[in-house]
């Protein structure tokens, strides 16, 4: 076999000495009226044949057509829909997998769709799996796209139509027609209103494709994703609660902040009962010590970053309305260098005990010893020392080899299970009663509206004693939040978004009288937070570990980069955007919020709107 390379050396006239004899080949007589006839080797214009241009005239306008090759169909079943459309040469490069397209009806309406698949398919019947066509190709600098189709694949989303100069969106209930030109979706009311997206709100991010920012011909050109927050469209999605899920450095705690500074924007309130109009209170559950930063200024912000925030209407800047509430735990010191948020410090009393038993029942009591602590040995605390008593009488108290031998002959309490509740009560001398103020009698500073309330434990090395800090705090303002009857009108009377960062650690699913009873609180919380005003906000990197109970009651997900699969799996997120999760860049998300726009992909803000991280 002769080497492919003998094609590129091939002349036409090898094999003569000098081409005299194929041009005397080539040559004929002249003709007896004196005439020349044509020769092979003659070009001569006059003679030649004219050249026409497979072009059509005019100027294109979109990208490509509706093609019906392989089906036209648009059904109530997606899978059963065909939608494809042929993308012209110039185009392909410029289009991606779920880019946003348009296609219209002759009588003004819109098809809005996204591209799910790319695909090119050969023009003409050739087979271009050889040696030659592969070899030819390895040589030339370029590629020729004129023997193959490209191909778009298109999801219809939703059918665009004015309505008395409004534009609507319904589900898509028509097929386009063939050869109906597509283009690219680039006007922000039509992107927005085929997404359901809202036009006000809570900013999260600029919608993206494939990690590119979404372009427009507006100013700006970006379009912004938010939050319903008002109750003209429903009920605000704050109350309706939020889960953020990300690994490490995915820009989580980032992003975190960057929402919750909305959150405590002047202009941010709420109708309560009453008629008044009120800022919402931010409590935050802070294991690294990392929210109380949100005081200061990030002085990595410019000016001009500054205006295109001001212009979006983004809230920026230093909450001065920050206080770090620091649990006293035993000697564990805080040390707070990194910001310069007011500091308060606070213990858990033990009189909490009487109403959330579960919080010293930690080490897993069992229903039997349980039902010992509630029903027996705590109300005889009680009526014996007050509803005042401390953790340290509470131990003296069980410490009397009389009431042990009293309840177990009066058949009360077992001797066996009398020694076990007092083995799992002990050990929380560093929690409760320590040198700080109750939290009970520091309620109105720290629930007070437009401030933001960061919980510090990463100084607390007892991570027992770091559950039943934050078990005990969350459990006072849900229970107040939820109560007819309030010790606490300032908890009651003010729109509260409670924070918890690392969340799986507090919300799993455990084998223990503690977990069953934190999983019910919070899911009470979850389903009543709509119409108390009260919103949780989760953060974590372990989503998977959420008990199911408080995750079916999240209504809005963001999802930055996951690499656990079972994390993924569990956020629930449409499988085109699930597959996306372990590829995407810091700060990059996904969005799930079916009461908000249909599943989209976002890029966060680059810098973070207060300061974050440590020098």
């Amino acid at each position: 076999m002769s080497d492919l390379g003998d094609f590129g050396d091939f002349d036409a006239d090898a094999g003569t000495d000098d081409g005299a004899a194929a041009d005397s080949a080539g040559s004929s007589p002249a003709s007896s009226d004196g005439e020349r006839t044509a020769t092979s080797s003659t070009t001569d214009a006059d003679d030649g044949f004219e050249s026409t241009t497979v072009e059509p005239s005019g100027e294109d306008v979109g990208i490509g057509t509706i093609c019906v090759s392989q089906g036209l169909r648009v059904a109530e079943d997606g899978d059963d829909t065909t939608l494809r459309a042929y993308v012209t040469r110039g185009n392909r490069s410029s289009v991606r997998i779920g880019s946003y397209l348009l296609a219209p009806y002759p009588d003004g309406e819109t098809l809005f769709c996204r591209i799910t698949g790319l695909e090119y398919a050969q023009q003409y019947h050739a087979d271009d799996a050889t040696e030659i066509h592969a070899r030819r190709a390895m040589r030339t600098d370029d590629i020729d796209e004129s023997d193959y189709k490209f191909v778009a694949e298109l999801e219809p989303v939703a059918v665009l139509y004015d309505d008395d100069g409004e534009l609507k969106r319904r589900m898509t209930d028509r097929v386009p027609k063939p050869q109906t030109v597509i283009r690219q979706a680039d006007d922000t009311a039509e992107i927005k209103t085929g997404l359901k997206m809202p036009d006000d709100g809570v900013f999260l991010g600029h919608l993206s494709v494939g990690g590119e920012k979404v372009r427009t011909a507006a100013s700006p050109p970006t379009i912004d994703y938010r939050l319903k927050d008002d109750y003209d469209a429903g009920d605000p999605l704050v109350f309706r609660h939020t889960l953020i899920a990300g690994g490490t450095g995915s820009g989580k705690t980032h992003g975190a902040k960057n929402i919750l500074r909305q959150y405590l924007a002047d202009e941010r309130t709420y109708p309560m009962t009453d008629g008044r109009e009120v800022t919402p209170a931010v409590v935050q559950f802070d294991p690294q010590d990392e929210y109380a930063q949100m005081h200061d200024d990030n002085p990595d912000l410019d000016d001009e970053f500054a205006r295109r925030l001001e212009r979006e209407g983004i809230a920026y800047g230093g909450h001065d309305d920050t206080t770090a509430f620091v649990p006293k735990v035993g000697s564990a010191s805080y040390a707070a260098g990194h910001h310069r948020a007011q500091q308060v410090e606070f213990t858990i009393p033990f009189a909490m005990v009487h109403d959330n038993p579960w919080l010293v029942a930690g080490s897993g009591l069992n229903d039997n010893q349980y039902g010992a602590l509630v029903s027996v040995l705590l109300p005889r605390f009680r009526k014996q020392y007050g509803a005042d008593g401390t953790y340290e009488e509470f131990t003296t108290f069980l410490d009397d080899p009389a009431l042990r031998e009293e309840l177990d002959e009066s058949g009360r309490v077992h001797e066996a299970t009398f020694d076990a509740v007092r083995r799992r009560v002990l050990g929380f001398d560093n929690v409760f009663d320590q040198d700080a103020r109750p939290i009970t009698e520091l309620v109105s500073d720290f629930v007070r509206p437009g401030e933001l309330t960061v919980v510090p434990t990463y100084h607390i090395n007892d991570s027992r004693a770091t559950e039943t800090i934050v078990l005990a705090v969350s459990s006072l303002l849900i229970d107040q939040k939820l109560s007819n009857d309030p010790d606490y009108d300032r908890i009651k009377e003010t729109p509260l978004l409670l924070g918890m960062d690392e969340a799986h650690n507090f919300l799993t699913d455990a084998d223990s009288v503690q977990a069953g009873k934190v999983i019910s609180k919070f899911t009470e919380a979850a389903k009543q937070g709509r119409k108390e005003r009260l919103g949780l906000f989760l953060i974590t990197q372990d989503p998977q570990d959420i008990h199911d109970a408080v995750f079916k009651q999240i209504n809005t997900t963001v999802v930055l980069n996951l690499g656990d699969e079972d994390a993924i799996k569990s956020v629930n997120i449409p499988s085109n955007l699930e597959s996306k999760v372990p590829y995407m860049e810091k700060g990059q998300m996904v969005v799930y919020s079916p009461d908000n726009s249909e599943p989209v992909e976002l890029i966060g803000l680059p810098k973070c709107l207060t300061r974050h991280g440590r020098d």
